[in-house]
């Protein structure tokens, strides 16, 4: 008869934790839990320690949902990010993106994922009537739906698109179709089809 593995109760219970990660099952928590006991002092005391941190400190920010040590965020609170412009990402790590990019230099609004009936998130479930009070701010001229170009991703665009109907705002929409670098035999007919509809005048 099969019997599970046991490493002790500690161990267990980190190998356990880090099974939960994003990208990590049972086989990729047991490796990263060796590496991090190998590496004590090197990588696991010093890891413990910046979480610890994070936990004390990093919260989210009540204007615009990025994490931050700071409330509101630094990037709400810099007078030098574009005030005309609010983007819509679903998650933090989608605002991080596209800091990550440089090319937006507006304000962000996260609103913590997406409608979903199969999962039974609703409007009430998300970040969105926060957001139709910050698109009704006189200094917000454009509102960039920003969401995944999924299912889910676009029904939330289309609800949010027509909360906004009432706001003295313009609605924009993150562009979609072919990749910088992209080559047409290798794309998904989706992202091809995207591409066409969006086209422009060359």
């Amino acid at each position: 008869m099969y019997r599970k593995a046991s490493y002790g109760s500690e161990l267990d219970q980190l190998i356990h934790l880090l099974s939960k990660l994003p990208g990590f099952g049972p086989r990729s928590a047991r490796r990263a839990a060796l590496q991090l006991i190998k590496r004590k002092d090197s990588v696991m005391r010093p890891l413990a320690t910046a979480l610890a941190e994070v936990a004390e400190h990093v919260n989210p920010c009540t204007r615009c949902g990025n994490l931050d040590t700071v409330d509101p965020c630094h990037i709400c609170d810099n007078p030098r990010r574009d005030m005309s412009t609010l983007c819509v990402v679903e998650d933090v790590g989608d605002l991080w993106a596209l800091e990550r990019a440089g090319a937006y230099r507006g304000r962000y609004h996260v609103i913590g994922g997406t409608l979903s009936a199969l999962d039974g998130v609703g409007p009430d479930d998300l970040n969105i009537m926060p957001l139709i009070a910050r698109a009704r701010d006189s200094q917000i001229t454009e509102v960039i739906i920003a969401t995944n170009a999924t299912v889910d991703g676009q029904t939330t665009a289309h609800y949010i698109t027509d909360r906004l109907k009432d706001c003295d705002v313009a609605v924009t929409r993150l562009a979609h179709g072919v990749p910088v670098g992209g080559e047409l035999d290798y794309l998904d007919d989706g992202t091809l089809t995207a591409a066409l509809k969006s086209r422009r005048p060359f």
